[in-house]
């Protein structure tokens, strides 16, 4: 097998109108290999529909409390955090309780984890975390491959700590990991330098097959390392759209959870236009797909 990315260009318009159907194209030869039989012989762990928060950051910017109630009265009983909005870990806890929420997995930016590790880590076990997610490289922070050699280092270092600690690290993607710098894949650097008990991966699926990959071929490569995905869909001109109105097939994806090692599945729109709207379709939509 090639363990190296080699991403297509986005600018061929061809490519996106067939993502809908590659994602099935890749068929039983290439998920046939022993490696994916052996996790393919027990049930997929059972996944809900959970919601990054970073979907609502404005209403969570006026109250998170009155956010978490709306969340969870539409049905959501996972979230993922995207920052606390000036409020105290036993604060955010007691009201995930007392609207029945957990929030398994919560986003940390780079410069906090660099130097605020031991807080952050001591915040997470407040709130019931169990996974501290690398979110987001900002354009300086990923000019050259030495730049992302560095955060694998770190990324064991702090996954290390996270291990201690009861915790797991992680990083999520976006499409920018799969362009070449240099001739090489930032992301083979980060699956590659890793150590894959350490840092586990989130996937984001829309950023991912923006990029011109399939999912699937990134289970195959590394079975088990994809503890999270972010759930979003795309529509044919490539854009961010509502869960379940785009053209990216989910169910080829979900079937192979199991091959993924995937625990979460949190919905996600990066601008949508209408919050509401968008996590409750987002989460009838997926509820559906994961009965």
């Amino acid at each position: 097998m090639n363990n190296a990315l080699s991403p297509p260009s986005l600018q061929d318009p061809s490519r996106r109108k067939l993502l809908k159907y590659s994602l099935l194209g890749l068929g039983t030869a290439a998920l046939a290999s022993p490696l994916s039989q052996a996790f393919a012989g027990s049930p997929a762990h059972k996944l809900q529909a959970g919601l990054q928060l970073y979907t609502v950051r404005d209403l969570m910017g006026q109250s998170v409390a009155d956010t978490l109630k709306l969340v969870a009265g539409i049905g959501y009983k996972e979230v993922e955090f995207a920052g606390y909005f000036n409020l105290k870990a036993k604060e955010i806890r007691q009201i995930l309780d007392s609207e029945g929420l957990t929030a398994p997995s919560a986003h940390v930016p780079l410069e906090v984890l660099q130097a605020q590790l031991d807080q952050v880590i001591e915040d997470a076990k407040i709130v019931g975390h169990h996974f501290i997610v690398l979110p987001y490289l900002t354009e300086p922070q990923r000019q050259t491959i030495d730049q992302y050699k560095s955060y694998a280092a770190f990324l064991n270092k702090a996954g290390e700590a996270c291990k201690k600690a009861g915790l797991q690290m992680a990083y999520h993607n976006h499409d920018f990991e799969f362009q070449p710098i240099n001739g090489q894949v930032p992301y083979d650097i980060l699956l590659k330098e890793t150590d894959a008990d350490l840092v586990k991966l989130e996937l984001d699926l829309f950023w991912t097959i923006k990029a011109g990959l399939s999912p699937l071929q990134l289970f195959e490569r590394a079975p088990g390392r994809f503890a999270m995905w972010h759930v979003k869909d795309m529509s044919q001109k490539g854009d961010m759209v509502d869960v379940g109105t785009g053209v990216i097939d989910f169910a080829p994806i979900i079937a192979k959870g199991e091959l993924a090692g995937v625990k979460h599945a949190f919905i996600e729109h990066d601008n949508s236009d209408n919050r509401v709207r968008t996590i409750k379709q987002g989460f009838d939509s997926l509820s559906k797909l994961l009965k």
